[in-house]
């Protein structure tokens, strides 16, 4: 960096896409659903880059295009051109750049590409030029290969599980940039430790111990001295690339510091493999029913996980409501009150819009994308609700059948929060029962929920890795080989962006 552009402000691009792809769902992902943001309207996406706030003015910030899809399906080899090309032009036409800063997710797969975060990062370097300083933020369901934190100077991640710190970490890898280019101060040493252990993130919520003990260690590490930022990636459970396990990434100016960082880390990791289990209690879908109807708790939730679309299940899947409807304690008006979110079906929404509240119709939907468990569904009922203008649903509308209160949307979404029921004239807090598609409780459901368990359910996003058929990752890996021998934990220097990366990705 030149002696005038150290004395004015920095420079500092931004641009990223972020996905978690499920490699084990017949969904595909096209480039509408990254729903990107180009130009100064990227800055809407984070309250810490606001007009006034001191990130923004410490620097001069250019909107490449930042995209965020929903979890789903692989992303097309057209989407992935369409949207990386239109990246890498704006970049293009940027300012002289004197760093980066690389939102994503870290689980994207697209179809013919591996490594998909690597090699757009590897791109976006061919263009912006070997000097730039690269900030990396990601989830921690994310993948970090040896060549993804060749190509990052800094790298993060979230802390947390369910994600409460995201918005936290993003603002940290800003932050760490911006110093970093104002101290002047050369690109930090990183220090990479594969672990090989891949669990869904139900099993490795912080929220229960141990990942609340591993994970509280990252911050005590992070602490050290000559130790700037401190990383725990659980990995993306439901895709099968040789990049999929858990890793570790300490970075910072001293050697020594980031290394011995690192391998504390990654022996946490590694020594409580064994003691992961699942966040809530786990039971077939028709077990936990009849649990939920002899509790006394109410709302009794349960979680539909097979089916996660914020872990990139298809969202289609109708094998729990079509069980649900069979069940004769919910066939009656009077019956257990028991609120279902929810599966897509246009034909279904369009059909109930037409007709209007109050009537009476009988739709069909779901099974479009993933129809290898169950059929579509049909339901004869009356509409209770309807619902235009939402970001991921587009139209929802409610068709209660007996007791039960069908949500059916024109595209999936997943429902995080009070608002996504009481919007449809429900009220989660007085149900019975409430199912929803996903793994474990967002923090508003999960504080409503008198009860909770999670119901083994299938779907691309099947709680059940071992059977799902991994034969792409790197093995041994636990739990595939529960009795493997211990790996080799020794922390890996990663040279700085600007030199040569040579070697095996072990």
């Amino acid at each position: 960096m030149s002696e005038s552009r150290t004395a004015a402000r920095p420079v500092i691009a931004i641009a990223g896409l972020g996905i978690e792809s499920s490699t084990f769902s017949p969904a595909r992902t096209e480039a509408p659903a990254f729903q990107p943001l180009r130009g100064a309207d990227v800055f809407d996406r984070y309250p810490f880059l606001a007009l006034g706030e001191e990130l923004r003015e410490a620097a001069d910030w250019h909107g490449a295009l930042v995209g965020k899809s929903l979890p789903g399906g692989m992303v097309t080899a057209a989407a992935w051109s369409a949207l990386t090309g239109e990246l890498i032009d704006r970049l293009a036409a940027l300012p002289r750049l004197d760093g980066l800063w690389y939102d994503i997710h870290g689980a994207m797969t697209v179809e013919g590409v591996e490594d998909a975060e690597a090699v757009l990062l590897e791109r976006i370097r061919a263009t912006v030029g070997p000097d730039v300083t690269v900030s990396t933020s990601m989830d921690l369901h994310g993948n970090v290969s040896r060549e993804l934190a060749h190509r990052s100077d800094l790298i993060t991640c979230y802390r947390m599980a369910p994600h409460e710190d995201h918005m936290e970490t993003k603002e940290r890898a800003v932050r760490n940039l911006v110093d970093l280019l104002a101290s002047g101060a050369p690109r930090p040493v990183k220090a990479w430790v594969p672990v090989p252990v891949l669990l869904a993130g139900e099993q490795t919520s912080t929220r229960i111990e141990p990942a609340r003990s591993v994970y509280a260690a990252v911050d005590e590490v992070e602490a050290m001295d000559g130790v700037t930022d401190a990383a725990i990636w659980v990995g993306y459970a439901w895709a099968d690339e040789p990049r999929n396990r858990a890793a570790v990434v300490v970075t910072g100016p001293d050697r020594n510091a980031v290394s011995s960082g690192a391998e504390r880390l990654a022996r946490g990791f590694w020594e409580a493999r064994h003691d992961f289990g699942f966040v809530a209690p786990t039971g077939t879908f028709d077990d936990l029913l009849d649990e939920a109807l002899r509790s006394q708790h109410r709302p009794y939730f349960i979680s539909d996980t097979g089916d996660n679309p914020t872990a990139g299940g298809a969202g289609d899947v109708t094998w729990g409501l079509t069980r649900l409807l069979e069940r004769p304690e919910f066939q009656k008006d009077d019956g257990p009150t028991v609120l279902y979110a929810s599966v897509p079906g246009p034909a279904a929404v369009d059909t109930a819009v037409a007709a209007g509240v109050g009537a009476t119709v009988t739709v069909t939907a779901g099974a479009e994308v993933d129809d290898r468990h169950a059929g579509p569904v049909t339901l004869t009922g009356v509409v209770h609700a309807i619902r235009h203008g939402d970001r991921d649903a587009e139209t929802e509308v409610v068709v209660r059948v007996g007791s039960v209160y069908a949500i059916l949307t024109r595209l999936r979404k997943p429902y995080h929060h009070e608002h996504d029921f009481s919007d449809l004239d429900l009220d989660p807090r007085s149900a019975d029962v409430v199912i929803v598609k996903i793994g474990y409780l967002e923090p508003e459901l999960f504080d409503m929920a008198a009860a909770w368990k999670m119901a083994l359910t299938p779907g691309g996003v099947d709680q059940d890795l071992v059977r799902l058929g991994h034969h792409r990752i790197r093995r041994p890996m636990f739990p595939f080989d529960p009795d493997m021998a211990d790996p080799d934990l020794t922390a890996r220097i990663i040279p700085a962006s600007d030199q040569p990366l040579t070697g095996d990705d072990e």
